[in-house]
């Protein structure tokens, strides 16, 4: 019996160790202030070396279009042949206002080899066109006010970044915010550039 108590202890003493190294570990790890967001001017820069489809992109700076999952779908076909990350988003949605900058950032920096396109799901267009404007981003957006691509991915909540290789297929979905933009660069290296 004494030896069972023991061996419990030991179990309940490692347990606690463990918790706080996780948690050490988390906080090292933590969320950090994004950096200021991009301008405008600095998302809207074309890119150089870009193929014809990913500087098309470039040229739908911070828009807001319309069609929903039918034509998300329809711009995923028609940059095949290119790795695509797909962020979806909303204004009302915080961890989305502290991800922006990075995907600004990485948007700017891969737009010469990865796509990028947004969804603005479960918003109106006012409060979307409002973040757009405090948050440029260097692509275009889809409106998706019944959460249809979220249903697609199986999203339980916002946001959820979705990374499709270059022949279409979806390889992952990235549920929640990036707390880092190193985070962000890594999936883009592992599943999208794979």
């Amino acid at each position: 019996m004494r030896n069972t108590l023991i061996a419990i202890a030991a179990l309940v003493v490692t347990a606690a160790v463990v918790a706080g190294i996780v948690q050490a570990g988390a906080s090292d790890g933590a969320t950090s202030a994004p950096p200021e967001p991009l301008t405008l001017a600095e998302v809207s820069r074309p890119v150089a070396g870009a193929p014809p489809e990913l500087a098309a992109l470039r040229r739908r700076v911070n828009e807001l279009a319309g069609g929903g999952k039918k034509a998300l779908d329809a711009q995923l076909r028609a940059l095949r042949g290119h790795p695509v990350v797909v962020n979806v988003w909303a204004s009302w949605c915080e961890p989305c206002l502290h991800e922006l900058p990075f995907l600004q950032r990485q948007a700017v920096e891969r737009g010469a080899q990865v796509a990028f396109l947004g969804v603005n799901s479960g918003d109106n267009s006012a409060d979307a066109r409002r973040m757009g404007a405090r948050f440029p981003m260097p692509y275009p957006s889809f409106e998706d006010p019944r959460q249809n691509v979220v249903g697609r991915y199986r999203a339980l909540g916002l946001p959820v970044t979705a990374f499709y290789d270059a022949r279409g297929e979806l390889v992952t979905v990235h549920q929640g915010g990036y707390r880092t933009e190193a985070e962000l660069s890594a999936d883009i290296e592992r599943y999208a550039l794979r």
